[in-house]
């Protein structure tokens, strides 16, 4: 059974950056899925971040500018890096691992919620 978890901050202030750990167990995160970082703004569907696969990483074309995604492979984690956060980055932000577009997600973190706030 794969279970993912992610840690950090609850608050952050503006104008920071914003910093989660994904830490898998049950499966190793150099296998060839997307491990991926999705969240939900109070009040508004899902939104997609970003993932990484192997050493390659994709983002959403919105937040491209100000998301980085990469793995420690040794602590079977992959981080997520979100800069210059506004109020508006408050949410609820999970990790999740894509198994591809048949299958969708199978694994999600319980989720942690960020507030961006002074």
């Amino acid at each position: 059974q794969v279970q993912l978890q992610e840690s950090g901050p609850g608050l952050v202030k503006p104008s920071q950056t914003l910093s989660l750990t994904c830490t898998v167990s049950g499966g190793s995160i150099t296998t060839n899925y997307y491990w991926s970082w999705i969240r939900q703004p109070p009040g508004k569907g899902l939104e997609w971040m970003g993932a990484i696969y192997f050493v390659s990483t994709a983002y959403s074309p919105p937040l491209n500018s100000r998301t980085s995604i990469s793995r420690d492979t040794s602590k079977n984690q992959f981080t997520l890096q979100l800069s210059s956060v506004t109020p508006e980055d408050t949410a609820v932000y999970y990790c999740a691992r894509f198994t591809g577009w048949s299958t969708g997600y199978d694994y999600w973190g319980q989720g942690t919620q960020v507030t961006v706030s002074s």
